[in-house]
């Protein structure tokens, strides 16, 4: 019989006077209990094992206060799609210009962005179109590389990363995240090359990252030293 997990439960720790949320999960895989970021849904996680007691899982997390409140304020701001808001594409500084009054969909204008329509379809429409920028640019660059080490592609799906970029399953789908349009072209490279090496090797073993960076256009360090630093950033354009 499957066991049934319980629903996510809404802390607060307290820390300095100030009410902390902190969301609890239970999970059949967890060992121990532990801490992490959650930068997209900007929470901080709490997973315990099934068997462990719900005191210790929250003391475990009040001893940690100081931690949760650090990382919480380091969380970086929603940035909404909004009239007169920037936004990088690839890299570049754009600004959003709505245009209720034009006809058409979304359109660019040198460092420009233009929607058209009614301010409550800006959102979608404009994430639709950097969707399809990104598509644009990946598509041929993932069979470039596919290409390069004679493995076939059989799909490629863009999604709302969370916790990974990039992902590659033992079929030859790539999955990324639709966000890596805000990074710079180098980033992409890298991860295309990451992922792309994981059609001749489904490891991190050190023919694996051989692989990768023989695939790169460029090295491999700066573009991972900017997702290491940069990475959460991304995740907070069109929140809201």
């Amino acid at each position: 019989m499957l066991s049934v997990l319980p629903e996510p439960e809404q802390l607060s720790i307290v820390h300095a006077g100030a009410a902390l949320p902190v969301t609890f999960l239970r999970s059949v895989r967890a060992r121990r209990v532990s801490l992490r970021v959650d930068p997209a849904r900007r929470r901080i996680v709490l997973t315990a094992p099934l068997r462990m007691s719900r005191a210790i899982a929250v003391g475990f997390a009040e001893a940690q206060a100081g931690w949760i409140a650090a990382r919480l304020k380091r969380l970086p701001a929603h940035r909404p799609f909004l009239d007169g808001a920037e936004v990088p594409v690839f890299g570049v500084p754009h600004r959003i210009r709505h245009r209720p009054d034009a006809r058409g969909t979304v359109w660019r204008d040198g460092q420009e962005i233009h929607v058209a329509g009614r301010s409550e379809h800006l959102p979608r429409r404009l994430r639709d179109w950097l969707t399809a920028e990104l598509r644009h640019r990946l598509v041929p660059l993932v069979h470039a590389k596919a290409g390069r080490v004679q493995r076939p592609v059989n799909k490629i799906g863009l999604r709302d990363g969370r916790s990974r970029w990039g992902s590659c399953a033992p079929g030859g789908s790539l999955s990324f995240s639709w966000r890596l349009v805000f990074a710079p072209p180098e980033v992409l490279d890298y991860l295309v090359a990451h992922e792309v090496a994981h059609l001749v090797h489904m490891n991190h073993s050190a023919r694996f990252w051989a692989q990768a960076r023989a695939l790169c256009d460029g090295p491999m360090e700066p573009p991972q030293a900017w997702l290491k630093k940069n990475g959460e950033t991304l995740l907070q354009y069109g929140g809201g």
